[in-house]
């Protein structure tokens, strides 16, 4: 059975990469096989959202073999102002980072700079003899540990079967700990902090979980992201900028806004005692404060790896079909169509991640054991970000869509799925 899926998503892979390397281009929905009729039924799911308070507004683009058939911002940026939201509004693209993070980590793996077995104490030398946490005593953030079976590796950071936890949104026990040792999420983080001073610090804390042996979302691509910077001797910003972002055209993609754009910063919203839609305030609180307006930060000088990224909705299509054309874009390669195979095909094997699709290296993909209770064809990769973003890269359809909401918490976040059911439903050859 496992070299039958094998076999299915090279098939899969192959077909992307022996078309011709597409550009995103605006075009009229027929001529990518899409019903501009039946693509209206997204206006009006947005629109029942927002008339009944759940969403202040939404961004979506959609495009089929490089022509996008729809690109839209409907409703309102802030709730207080009234003001439209614009499809280039700039928004916190959080955890969508992680795949642009991963691409960066496999050009150093495609430029001989590393290999993905091997442990991660070669780069940064606090993760040597790693520990596993024990007894936890909840009174007072104590904590026993038992020595770790192995070092953690590079493919365990890519896979997040590391038994690093996530600071201020993951498990009770590893929030605690991780707040009393000043480890923290990465984002929403006064000016000041700096991704190596953190890395350094969870490095000295006990792992959820011996390597390799379960799934735990955590700060795992944080921990890539300093990788980055050791290896290449460049900020994460510098890198991302050089190698990504400026060879493929993505002019509205940064950690921290210069001031020119900063009036493009989406506003982020959260919600009231009812889950109604409001403003979120200038300062919440998760584990710490977090800074609601943090990309605009003059000072800010953390790069996280994991979630720091903000983008637009274009800027990031052009990303994920940079993706789907097998790692080029208008004649800039950043990864041979080899490589994005090996990133988007089950990593895990039979690792749990609490539902049936399994993990690459940096995303979600779609297993012949998922395809049945997914809308998603055999061989989607996908992921998304802490403020209701969502993203997916369908090869066999050659589709890349990306649903934008800004708003924490989310109770309504079932929009997304109908979001990809309205896309589908009016994909018509």
């Amino acid at each position: 059975m496992r070299r039958i899926i094998g076999t299915a998503f090279t098939l899969l892979f192959a077909s992307v990469i022996i078309a011709q390397s597409r550009t995103l281009v605006p075009a009229a929905p027929a001529k990518a096989g899409f019903s501009a009729e039946r693509l209206q039924r997204i206006d009006r799911l947005v629109k029942s959202y927002i008339d009944s308070n759940w969403i202040s507004g939404a961004i979506a683009i959609v495009a089929r073999d490089g022509n996008i058939v729809y690109h839209k911002g409907i409703g309102i940026d802030d709730a207080v102002k009234n003001n439209t939201l614009q499809k280039d509004a700039i928004f916190r693209i959080a955890s969508q980072t992680k795949a642009i993070t991963s691409v960066g980590i496999m050009m150093l793996y495609e430029d001989g700079r590393l290999l993905l077995d091997e442990p991660v104490s070669k780069y940064i030398s606090g993760f040597r003899k790693p520990q596993v946490l024990d007894k936890f005593n909840a009174a007072d953030t104590s904590y026993t540990t038992v020595p770790a079976k192995r070092e953690i590796t590079i493919r365990d950071l890519l896979t997040h079967t590391s038994g690093i936890g996530y600071a201020q949104i993951g498990s009770q026990q590893m929030n605690a700990i991780y707040y009393k040792h000043g480890v923290v999420g990465g984002i929403g983080l006064m000016g000041g902090s700096r991704l190596a001073d953190n890395i350094n610090r969870l490095a000295s804390l006990p792992l959820v979980h011996q390597p390799g042996e379960k799934y735990t979302y955590g700060l795992n691509t944080d921990v890539l992201g300093y990788v980055i910077e050791v290896i290449s001797g460049m900020s994460l910003d510098d890198y991302f900028r050089k190698k990504i972002f400026e060879p493929l055209g993505m002019k509205d993609t940064y950690f921290y806004l210069p001031k020119d754009k900063q009036a493009r910063l989406a506003m982020l919203h959260s919600e009231d005692a009812n889950k109604k839609v409001i403003n979120a305030p200038e300062k919440m609180y998760l584990n710490g404060v977090f800074i609601r307006d943090y990309p605009a930060l003059a000072d800010g000088s953390f790069y996280s790896g994991g979630g720091g990224l903000v983008s637009t909705a274009y800027d990031y299509a052009v990303f994920m079909q940079m993706l789907l054309n097998g790692g080029d874009y208008n004649g800039k390669r950043l990864l041979s169509p080899n490589t994005l195979h090996l990133m988007t095909i089950n990593q895990i094997g039979d690792i749990n991640m609490g539902r049936a699709a399994k993990f690459g290296l940096g995303f979600q993909v779609v297993t012949e054991a998922d395809e049945a209770r997914s809308n998603s064809p055999l061989g989607t990769f996908s992921w998304g970000g802490m403020f209701a973003s969502s993203y997916w890269i369908d090869p066999r359809n050659k589709i890349v869509a990306q649903f934008v909401l800004q708003q924490y918490p989310m109770s309504h976040g079932d929009i997304a799925e109908k979001f990809k059911v309205a896309v589908y439903q009016a994909l018509e050859k």
